[in-house]
């Protein structure tokens, strides 16, 4: 199906139908699978036979999830894991061994920056931190002993972006294995490997299942990386259930349809929050204004869901906004059909020190809105009341 187009290769990609022939994919509930004979056991668990074992490492649901992904993401493999954060740990510690060195995005999720500082440190693995958008810092914070490049982009929730092709350049030089975090936008709007990039993880939490379900992960590279981390995932059980693979796995169906109306209605939210008195800042790569968006313009198809914004007036100000909102859902998750918002400063960043916030511009009067396919009137009007 490499000829076929994003969108048919969303619907048609991945599964193969069973002997009952059903039309929708089938969810295989079960521990184990049984074999024919001992020899047969025998040659699948030294792989000397395909097929299936053990549903920690093995289940036609997830992956049917996997080859779709990959198909959509232009990767050569995948594998699938019970969250996001599962993902890039398992990347991290598939990757990385004690004495490497990372470089980092300081423009990340709260998370990843808890994760790198508070456990992936105690593996005597270093980590240095850079400003997403300056290749200087990157090419500057190379050592003898690093091993990755770790980032989003764009970064939640400011919607900073890297020249991922630039970057690229720098870590294949540097013989550095490159890593975005490819969440925010979704293969429906970037594809990392095609721009440059070795791995690529997912969030499938977010805009994959795109109606806050299930959560589940995934991380895409070539055949060799994979089976390390494939090894990492299968001995340790960060595993993608069944059930939640089949949730992610039709959400793909979907997907380049909501991320265009995510994108659109972000677009429209954006463009009014710049007209608000109250409002000092509007972070969106969609407003020419932005100082990234030309760059977002060549290695995105569009500028997605997530709109941040700063109010005068502080926390205080911010908790206003919030709580003044009727339809909104006061969440910190992203990517979901409804419209979701949060303050950043106190929730998804809120583990990081004063200065890690200073040093990612989370401000207290930061606001963080996932636009979702509601009327984007109604959302208008929510935001409004506390404006």
């Amino acid at each position: 199906m490499k000829d076929l187009k994003f969108d048919t290769k969303a619907i048609r990609e991945g599964y193969r139908t069973t002997q009952e022939q059903e039309h929708s994919e089938a969810i295989f509930l079960t521990s184990s699978f049984v074999f024919d004979s001992a020899e047969q056991a025998a040659n699948r668990f030294s792989k000397e036979e395909p097929g299936n074992i053990y549903a920690r490492f093995t289940n036609p649901t997830v992956d049917a999830f996997e080859k779709k992904l990959a198909a959509l993401e232009g990767a050569d493999a995948c594998v699938a894991t019970s969250s996001g954060m599962a993902a890039i740990f398992a990347s991290i510690m598939a990757l990385c061994e004690s004495g490497d060195h990372i470089v980092a995005s300081r423009n990340m999720f709260g998370t990843s920056i808890v994760l790198l500082n508070t456990i992936v440190s105690k593996f005597n693995v270093g980590i240095s931190y850079v400003d997403l958008g300056d290749l200087s810092q990157w090419q500057d914070a190379v050592q003898d002993n690093t091993k990755l490049f770790l980032l989003e982009t764009p970064s939640n929730p400011l919607g900073e972006v890297v020249d991922i092709t630039a970057l690229s350049k720098i870590s294949q030089a540097n013989n550095i294995l490159l890593a975005v975090d490819n969440a925010i936008l979704s293969p429906a709007l970037q594809n990392p490997i095609k721009l440059g990039a070795d791995v690529v993880i997912h969030s499938a939490t977010k805009y994959i299942d795109g109606q806050g379900r299930c959560l589940a992960g995934a991380v895409l590279a070539n055949e060799a990386i994979i089976e390390q981390v494939s090894a990492f995932t299968r001995a340790t059980g960060p595993s993608l259930s069944a059930f939640n693979a089949w949730i992610v796995l039709k959400g793909l169906d979907t997907l380049s349809l909501r991320m265009k109306a995510h994108s659109y209605n972000a677009l429209k939210l954006a463009t009014w929050l710049q007209t608000q008195d109250q409002v000092e800042k509007v972070h969106y790569l969609g407003l020419e204004s932005h100082p990234n968006h030309t760059l977002a313009s060549t290695q995105q198809s569009d500028f997605g869901g997530i709109v941040s914004f700063e109010v005068k007036g502080g926390r205080e100000a911010a908790f206003k906004v919030i709580n003044a909102t009727e339809i909104l859902s006061i969440t910190a998750n992203l990517g979901d059909t409804k419209t979701t918002i949060t303050h950043p400063a106190s929730t998804t960043h809120g583990r990081l020190t004063d200065n890690e916030k200073q040093q990612a511009n989370i401000t207290e009067g930061l606001i963080r809105i996932s636009v979702g396919l509601e009327d984007v009137g109604d959302v208008i009007n929510d935001i409004s009341k506390g404006l």
